[in-house]
């Protein structure tokens, strides 16, 4: 028995592809006193059961239809819901204009099939998204970095296929790009042929402060519509009723949304029609009251992570103050590694994702992304006290 892959005749990408380190990490949740600031995972509690409850027995009783196929663009209800929800942010769009999901992450590979070939430049931030990094990694991009300073987009692509970007409350860093900055990514875009990539999983979750408009809308009032913009925005349902239904969407424009549906048609014909029924009934009966209940105890969580790193980080560590979403990302002196970290912090029953998952390149290995979503205020405590105990140490 050997578990070496040399005698497949694995492809290129296929070869290529390694476990997510979030992943691996999840599987740390389950071990007894373990405190995770890993996984950005939805809080169970929230979960809204008895309108999932009721909801699934009333599709369930009105005829065979749920479990059955379906058709490929969606549930019509639920895509004239989305497209109603788009519009009360700014974009103009109709049903049409909407694609569901098997959650945003199969949004991403539809768009990366679409869009991306061997050594096409898709430029994002780094640190971004390791999902995404995933998604797109299996097809093989050449990654160009861009970073915002002063309301400007600062890189040297001239030419490029996609413009990935996780606008608010970033996972991993916390951080909001502001309209100026928003601005200047439709200009890239532009500039370079890029299609922007919006992916919107925390725009919801914001504690304080003023709403930042969509890069969505900002492209459509200066393209003029929806159709004549250059943004896929992709949005989730997993962050703020639950992820467990796997139900997400694309919004843009008729021409690409038309390709995206064939390639989602031949990869899984259609997302799960129960789901999308269901999703449609918790969504019109609840949505908003579920998006309030999670901003109040994510906003008390971030609020005792912070306390927290204010009390007990050692001088040189630094840290985002996000405004929502459930990250913060930490910056250690240059001289410790987060992965080494991580192997002492397992050992004393708490752990972290260390900040090289997030870099298309690797780097950032004196970076750490700690989540605040699954844990209590005094747990939250503990765990920061520990962590900054141990960077004391190795800092010593």
């Amino acid at each position: 028995m050997t578990d070496s892959l040399d005698n497949y005749p694995l492809s290129r990408r296929g070869a290529k592809m390694r476990a997510s380190e979030i992943r691996e990490l999840l599987k740390l949740l389950d071990r007894p006193g373990m405190i995770s600031f890993a996984g950005g995972i939805p809080d169970p509690a929230l979960f809204n059961l008895q309108a999932y409850r009721e909801a699934y027995a009333e599709v369930l009783a009105e005829n065979g239809n749920a479990l059955q196929y379906s058709t490929s663009e969606g549930y019509p209800p639920l895509r004239r819901w989305i497209a109603e929800y788009m519009r009360s942010r700014g974009v103009e769009c109709t049903e049409d204009h909407i694609l569901i999901t098997h959650g945003s992450q199969q949004g991403l590979d539809l768009i990366g099939k679409l869009f991306v070939d061997p050594e096409s430049e898709l430029v994002t931030l780094a640190p971004t998204y390791l999902g995404a990094l995933q998604s797109f990694s299996a097809y093989e991009p050449d990654y160009r970095a861009v970073r915002f300073h002063n309301g400007v987009a600062e890189t040297n692509v001239t030419a490029a296929k996609l413009l990935y970007l996780v606008p608010d409350f970033a996972n991993p860093t916390g951080e909001t790009l502001t309209v100026a900055e928003r601005k200047a990514a439709i200009d890239l875009a532009r500039r370079t042929g890029a299609v922007i990539v919006e992916d919107a999983a925390y725009t919801e979750l914001r504690f304080e402060g003023e709403r930042v408009p969509l890069i969505a809308a900002l492209d459509i009032e200066e393209s003029g519509s929806i159709d004549e913009s250059r943004t896929l925005f992709c949005g989730t349902f997993s962050k703020t009723l639950a992820p467990g239904l796997r139900v997400g969407w694309i919004c843009g424009p008729t021409a690409l949304l038309q390709k995206l549906t064939l390639i989602k048609q031949a990869s899984d014909l259609h997302t799960a029609t129960v789901n999308q029924q269901v999703t449609y009934r918790v969504a019109a009966a609840c949505f908003d009251k579920a998006v309030e209940e999670a901003r109040k105890v994510y906003k008390v969580r971030r609020d005792a992570m912070l306390r927290a790193l204010d009390a007990y980080a050692p001088a040189g560590v630094e840290w985002t103050k996000p405004s929502g979403g459930l990250f913060i990302w930490v910056t250690l002196p240059s001289q410790l590694d987060g992965a080494k970290l991580l192997e002492k912090a397992v050992e004393r029953n708490f752990a972290f994702v260390p900040g090289g998952a997030f870099y298309p390149d690797g780097s950032g290995n004196n970076h750490l992304r700690l989540s605040f979503s699954l844990l209590p205020e005094e747990t939250i405590e503990k765990g920061i006290r520990s962590l900054c105990e141990l960077i004391a140490e190795e800092l010593a």
